[in-house]
């Protein structure tokens, strides 16, 4: 039974038995796992916090050939966005880790998704404006996965913040900006794009949608 540690993404969790979670979670090296964390509904000593959705975490689990599920020793919290200052960030993480769920491969590396999720994560703590940084990602996403259009009805100042996103690292996501008008009609084109591709609209826009609400 290979042991593997790794540094993770969790992306989301939900309920196995009396007391176990189902943890996925996305991984640099070996794409996206999904494992059981023992007695993690029960007792918070050995997973704590680490199980939130977009939560960098060191793991160690171990692979049993021929088993869909992993085993999760621990998962340890490196950067987390409930440290977020922004009170959407956290809606916005759950929106995040869905994406990367629905897109992200079983068991196939993909670092350019990974780091562009932690990149995301970074910006969320570092408190980036959240519409402009959910464009960026919205963008990217589609981009890496192949599915971005190479041309976009959009106004000439939307095009120049799409011609700014493209030309941003996906480490130096702190210096984006653009109105809000412009940020709602490219988002209008990315959610119909998303949809599209997923067949519905991702479960975490109705939370965001409550957020916006006054």
């Amino acid at each position: 039974m290979p042991l593997y540690s790794a540094e993770a993404l969790v992306l989301r969790t939900y309920k196995l038995g009396e007391a176990d979670r189902i943890v996925v979670f996305l991984t640099r090296d070996r794409g996206k796992k999904r494992g059981v964390a023992p007695n993690a509904r029960k007792s918070r000593k050995r997973f704590g916090a680490a199980l939130e959705p977009m939560t960098e975490v060191r793991v160690s689990y171990v692979e049993k050939e021929g088993r869909d599920l992993v085993g999760l020793n621990y998962a340890e919290p490196v950067r987390s966005p409930m440290s977020a200052t922004s009170p959407e960030a956290l809606g916005y993480s759950h929106y995040f880790a869905e994406l990367i769920d629905e897109w992200a491969a079983e068991a196939d590396a993909d670092e350019r998704l990974y780091r562009l999720g932690t990149a995301a994560l970074d910006a969320l703590v570092a408190g980036v404006p959240v519409d402009a940084l959910a464009r960026y990602f919205e963008c990217w996403l589609l981009r890496l996965q192949g599915v971005y259009p190479t041309t976009l009805s959009v106004s000439s100042d939307a095009a120049t913040f799409l011609e700014g996103v493209r030309r941003v690292a996906p480490r130096d996501v702190e210096t984006l900006g653009a109105s809000s008008c412009v940020l709602r009609e490219i988002e209008l084109i990315h959610r119909k794009l998303i949809a599209m591709h997923l067949d519905r609209e991702p479960r975490s826009v109705r939370v965001l949608n409550e957020l916006r609400r006054p």
